[in-house]
C-alpha cells in the first residue's frame, strides 16, 4: 500500500498577533494559501503605514506550485496585502465570495493589477477545486457579509478552517452560521480544527449585531445636530444599520473617505447594501442640509491620523469641522496596540465640543468574533480530533487551548504554534515541524520591506530625543579650527533657550579638536562619542549626534 503524502500547514501571519492573517497549505509539492491580510502598526512604529506577512521564504521555494489564494472575507486583516502577494505570485488565481471579490477588485484596481489577476467567484456552501485540492466552503457570521470557512479534504481526514466567526442568530443580513455543514463535518470526521481565538479571554456569548440597532436608535433620537459615525471601511453591516437608523429618523447619509465610498458602491451593486438613491448625498450637499437632517459615515475608528476622524480631531479636514452640537460615534473596538491613538482622538474631539459616544458608553459596536461559549459550541459541532488555535495573540492561543482541554480534547492533541512553524499531518497524527524565518515587513509609502527594525529603532530615538548636527571647518594643513563649531538641533533643545548649554558643546568640540589635531580620519567619531557622553551626563538624553568635519 502506497504511503500517503504528508499534509503540511504553515501559518505565515495571524498567530501570535492580531492581523495579517495568511496560511500556506501544501502536500506533495502542491499548495494553496488562505487569506493575505495586513496589520496596523504599533505606536512606536513611526511612519509605517501598515505591516504585511513575511512570505519572502515562500518566494524562494522552487519545490512548490501554488494553485490558488482563497479568502474567508473582506476585512483588511484578511485581504489588505493582496496587491503585494499578487505581485510576488502573479500567475496564482484568487478565490472569493461575491462581496469579497468586489472588495478585492477595488484594491487591485487601485494598484493597477486588476487586469493581471484571475478571480474565481463562488458562493458560500460551494465545493471548490483548487488544483489537486478539494475544499467545501461554509457560511459563518462575522461583522461583514459573505464570510466563509473551509473544510479541506486531505488524505488524513478533514481540516476545518473557521475563518473569523461568531454564532449570531439575528444577523443584520439574515444568514446565520451554517450549523448543519459544521455538524456534517463531524459525521465524516475532523482530523484538525483551525479555529479563531480572538475573544478566547472573554466569557459567555458575543452579542448579536441586532443590539446595535437599539443603541443607534437611542443616539439618533437624542442627537440635536449632525451625527458622524466612524467605523472600518469594510464594515458593510454597520453601514447598513446606520442607513436604517437614518431613514427612521429622516436623515440623509453622506459616506466620506475614498475607500469606504468605493466599498459601499460595490456592496450596493451586489445587493449587500440596501439604500435608496435619495438617501445618499455627497459632502457638498450634506454641508447645506440642516444639522439634524444629516449623518456622516467616516473612516478613522482606530485613531489613524490620516483618516477622516483623525483629521477632524486635529482640525485638518478640508471640508468638515467639528461643531459643539455634533454627536460622534465610534462603532469599533480599539485593536490591541491602538488604544492610545483611539483615546487621544476621542479626547481631542471632546475638546472641540463634540459629544463622543463609544462602547461601553452605549452599545454602538459588538465584536465579530466568538467568545468562549461559542468556541465550545464550535468544538462540539465539529468534534475535532486535534485543535490548532489561530487568529490571536499568544495569550489568546493558549487560552483557547485551555478551553479545549476543559472541553474534552486531550492536551497532546492541541498544537499551539506561532508564525512560521509548520505542522505536519500523516497517518500517525500531527507533528510540529521546522520553523521558517520571518518577521514584520513594513510598508512605508511606496516602499515595501526597505524599512527594517534598525530604521524603526532610529525613528524611535529621533522621536524620543531628537538629533544634533555639529559642523566644523578645519585648516587641512595645521588642523586648527577656522571658526567656531556650528550647531543645528531638532527635537532635542530649543536653541534660543539653551545658549549656555550650546556654548558648553562648542567648548567641548573646540578643546577636543585642538588636542587631537593629527587624528586623521577619526575626528568625526571622536566628536560624536565625546558629545554623546557629555550630553547624556548633562541631560540624561541620547539624541542622535552627527558631526561634519570639513578640511579646507
Amino acid at each position: 500500500m502506497a504511503k500517503k503524502p504528508k499534509f503540511k500547514i504553515t501559518p505565515i501571519g495571524g498567530l501570535g498577533e492580531i492581523g495579517k492573517n495568511m496560511t500556506l497549505f501544501e502536500q506533495g509539492g502542491q499548495g494553496f494559501i488562505i487569506d493575505c491580510g495586513i496589520m496596523f502598526p504599533a505606536n512606536d512604529m513611526h511612519g509605517v503605514d501598515y505591516i504585511i506577512p513575511d512570505y519572502r521564504w515562500l518566494e524562494e521555494r522552487n519545490d512548490i506550485k501554488l494553485h490558488g489564494i482563497l479568502f474567508t472575507h473582506g476585512h483588511e486583516d484578511h485581504i489588505g496585502a493582496v496587491q503585494h502577494v499578487v505581485q510576488s505570485f502573479p500567475d496564482v488565481p484568487l478565490y472569493a465570495t461575491p462581496l469579497t471579490t468586489g472588495l478585492l477588485k477595488v484594491k487591485l484596481k487601485n494598484a493597477r493589477l486588476l487586469d493581471k489577476v484571475i478571480i474565481n467567484t463562488f458562493d458560500a456552501g460551494d465545493r471548490i477545486e483548487v488544483g489537486p485540492f478539494n475544499l467545501e466552503s461554509f457560511h459563518v457570521c462575522h461583522s461583514i457579509p459573505d464570510c466563509v470557512g473551509y473544510g479541506i479534504h486531505t488524505p488524513h481526514g478533514m481540516v476545518v478552517h473557521t475563518g473569523d466567526y461568531k454564532f449570531d442568530n439575528t444577523p443584520v443580513h439574515g444568514r446565520k452560521t451554517d450549523y448543519a455543514k459544521l455538524a456534517s463535518f463531524a459525521e465524516r470526521g475532523v482530523t484538525l480544527l483551525m479555529a479563531d481565538s480572538t475573544n478566547s479571554d472573554k466569557t459567555g456569548w458575543t452579542q448579536s449585531e441586532a443590539v446595535i440597532d437599539g443603541a443607534l436608535d437611542r443616539v439618533f433620537r437624542n442627537a440635536k445636530g449632525r451625527i458622524m459615525i466612524a467605523t472600518f471601511a469594510s464594515l458593510i453591516s454597520r453601514v447598513q444599520q446606520v442607513v436604517y437608523a437614518a431613514k427612521k429618523h429622516k436623515r440623509k447619509v453622506c459616506i466620506t473617505g475614498y475607500t469606504m465610498s468605493e466599498y459601499s458602491k460595490i456592496a450596493r451593486k451586489l445587493g449587500y447594501l440596501d439604500v435608496d438613491d435619495d438617501m445618499l448625498v455627497d459632502i457638498g450637499r450634506a454641508q447645506t442640509l440642516p444639522p439634524h437632517k444629516v449623518v456622516f459615515m467616516v473612516t478613522g475608528s482606530q485613531g489613524e491620523p490620516s483618516a477622516v476622524l483623525g483629521k477632524l480631531a486635529s482640525g485638518r479636514h478640508r471640508q468638515l469641522d467639528v461643531r459643539e452640537t455634533d454627536t460622534i460615534i465610534l462603532s469599533s473596538h480599539p485593536i490591541p496596540g491602538n488604544e492610545e491613538m483611539v483615546y487621544r482622538t476621542i479626547n481631542r474631539l471632546i475638546q472641540r465640543g463634540a459629544d463622543v459616544i463609544y462602547d461601553p458608553i452605549e452599545s454602538v459596536h459588538v465584536s465579530g468574533h466568538a467568545r468562549q461559549e461559542e468556541m465550545r459550541l464550535m468544538l462540539n459541532l465539529t468534534q475535532p480530533k486535534h485543535l490548532l488555535p489561530v487568529h490571536g495573540e499568544v495569550r489568546h492561543l493558549h487560552l483557547h487551548a485551555k478551553l479545549a482541554v476543559d472541553n474534552g480534547i486531550p492536551r497532546d492533541n492541541i498544537v499551539v504554534i506561532e508564525n512560521g512553524t509548520t505542522i505536519e499531518i500523516d497517518q500517525k497524527g500531527i507533528h510540529v515541524g521546522e520553523r521558517q524565518p520571518g518577521g514584520y515587513v513594513f510598508v512605508d509609502g511606496s516602499g515595501v520591506g526597505d524599512v527594517g527594525p534598525a530604521v524603526i529603532r532610529d525613528r524611535e530615538i529621533l522621536a524620543r530625543d531628537g538629533f544634533m548636527i555639529v559642523s566644523v571647518n578645519i585648516d587641512q594643513h595645521t588642523g586648527k579650527l577656522i571658526e567656531e563649531p556650528r550647531i543645528v538641533s531638532r527635537g532635542f533643545v530649543y536653541l534660543r533657550d539653551a545658549e549656555d548649554f550650546l556654548d558648553q558643546i562648542r567648548d567641548n568640540v573646540t578643546t577636543l579638536l585642538h588636542n587631537n589635531r593629527s587624528a586623521n580620519g577619526n575626528r568625526r567619531i571622536m566628536v560624536e562619542d565625546s558629545l554623546s557622553k557629555m550630553i547624556y551626563s548633562e541631560t540624561k538624553r541620547r539624541p542622535m549626534i552627527f558631526s561634519i568635519i570639513n578640511e579646507v
